[in-house]
C-alpha cells in the first residue's frame, strides 16, 4: 500500500514538472518574442478559461501608446469565418440552400460555380483585386457592387472548372456577402452585427471604414518598417492602397475585433447559438473534389483532422502590418488566438509554444 502511494505521489509530481515545464516553454517564447520587438496579443484557453493572456508592443509606434488586452485589430482573412456564418444563417432561415447555383442569386458570366465552391474556395474565379487594380479609378472608394460590375465587364477567364481544385479565393466570398444581401435585401455590415456579434455580445467586433477606425482610440494600427528599420504606420506605403479605394468591399475581410471577443466567438461554435450543431459539423467537414480527393477547406476553416489534440479547424489572415490566426482544438474546447500589429517572424513561433503549452495546465 505505501508503495502504491508513492507510485501515485511521484507520477502526480512528474506530471506537475511536465506541465510546469510547458507552461515554461510558452512563457520563454512570449518574453524572447517581446525582447525581440513582437508587437500584439497572444490568448490561449480551455474550456473557455483563460490560461494564458497578454500584450506586448505598442498600439501605435510613432505616438508610443502601448497595447493593451484589449484593443481592437483589423483581422483579416479571419473575416471569413464571420461571412461563412452569414451564410449558414441564411440556410437555417430558409433564404437559400448551400448547393445553390450562384447564378440563382447574382448575375456573373461564370456558370456552374455553386455556393458551397464559393465557401470552400473551389470555384475557379479570377482574383477581383487584379480585375480592380488594372481598371479601377482608385481616387474612388468600391464596394460589392463596383467589384461584381467589372467582373461582369472585363470578365476574365476563370482559372478551373468548379471543384476540380482548391484555389483560395477573395473573390469567392465577396460574392457571398453579396447573396446573403441579395436574399435578404439588407446591408451586410449591420446584419453582421445583428445576426452575429450582438447575440454573442462581442461589442468591440464590427466591419468598420478607415475613418472609423481611425476614431477608435483603441484601434491597433498595422506597422511595416521603413528604410531605417522603424516600425511605422502600414497606411503610409503604397502596399496598403487597396485598403482604402477597395475600402467598401465586403466579404473577404475588414471585420477588426480583439481577443476576448474571439473566444466569446469561439465558445459559442460549441452551442447552437447561431446555427445547427449538423450545420456547423458540415462546416468542419473536407470538400470532395471532382477527382473524389479531399480539400481541407471547410465554410470559412482550414480544417487539419489529425493534430495533437485531435480535429483542429483554424484561421489566419494577413493585411499589411497585421497578422492573426485562431486555432480552435475542437474536440478537447482548447484555443489558440494571436493578434499581431508589426507583421512580426516570431508569430508562428508563438502558435508552436502555445500548442506545446495546452498539454497541461
Amino acid at each position: 500500500m505505501v508503495r502504491l502511494l508513492a507510485r501515485a505521489i511521484l507520477m502526480l509530481l512528474f506530471v506537475q514538472q511536465q506541465s510546469f515545464a510547458q507552461q515554461k516553454i510558452l512563457k520563454e517564447a512570449v518574453e524572447r518574442a517581446e525582447k525581440q520587438g513582437f508587437s500584439g496579443v497572444i490568448l490561449v484557453a480551455e474550456d473557455g478559461k483563460i490560461l494564458f493572456e497578454k500584450a506586448m508592443g505598442m498600439r501605435a509606434y510613432e505616438d508610443r501608446v502601448l497595447l493593451h488586452q484589449d484593443d481592437i485589430f483589423e483581422l483579416a482573412s479571419l473575416s471569413k469565418q464571420f461571412t461563412a456564418m452569414m451564410v449558414m444563417i441564411s440556410k437555417e432561415k430558409g433564404l437559400l440552400d448551400i448547393d445553390d447555383q450562384l447564378s440563382d442569386y447574382i448575375d456573373i458570366p461564370y456558370p456552374g460555380i455553386s455556393i458551397r465552391n464559393l465557401l470552400t474556395h473551389t470555384s475557379g474565379l479570377p482574383d477581383y483585386q487584379t480585375i480592380m487594380d488594372k481598371y479601377w479609378d482608385k481616387t474612388k472608394i468600391a464596394g460589392n457592387p463596383e467589384i461584381l460590375e467589372y467582373l461582369r465587364k472585363y470578365a476574365p477567364p476563370k482559372y478551373f472548372e468548379p471543384g476540380d481544385r482548391y484555389d483560395y479565393s477573395n473573390t469567392g466570398y465577396v460574392l457571398l456577402a453579396s447573396v446573403v444581401e441579395k436574399v435578404t435585401n439588407r446591408d451586410f455590415v449591420e446584419l453582421s452585427k445583428e445576426w452575429i456579434f450582438e447575440p454573442l455580445g462581442m461589442e468591440s467586433t464590427a466591419i468598420r471604414t478607415p475613418a472609423e477606425k481611425a476614431h477608435l482610440p483603441t484601434f491597433a494600427a498595422g506597422h511595416l518598417t521603413d528604410k531605417k528599420g522603424n516600425y511605422v504606420n502600414a497606411n503610409k506605403f503604397k502596399d496598403s492602397d487597396y485598403t482604402i479605394w477597395l475600402g467598401n468591399r465586403k466579404g473577404p475581410g475588414r471585420v477588426s475585433s480583439t481577443v476576448g471577443d474571439l473566444l466569446l466567438w469561439d465558445q459559442a461554435l460549441y452551442t447552437e447559438k447561431l446555427i445547427s450543431k449538423e450545420l456547423l459539423e458540415e462546416a468542419f467537414s473536407p470538400f470532395k473534389l471532382n477527382n473524389e480527393t479531399r480539400s481541407y477547406y471547410g465554410f470559412g476553416w482550414e480544417i487539419e483532422p489529425k493534430s495533437p489534440f485531435g480535429k483542429m479547424v483554424k484561421h489566419t489572415g494577413d493585411n499589411p502590418g497585421y497578422q492573426t490566426i485562431i486555432a480552435r482544438y475542437i474536440e478537447e474546447n482548447k484555443t489558440i488566438i494571436i493578434l499581431n500589429n508589426n507583421t512580426h517572424p516570431d508569430m508562428m513561433r508563438l502558435v508552436e509554444a502555445a500548442t506545446l503549452s495546452l498539454g497541461k495546465w
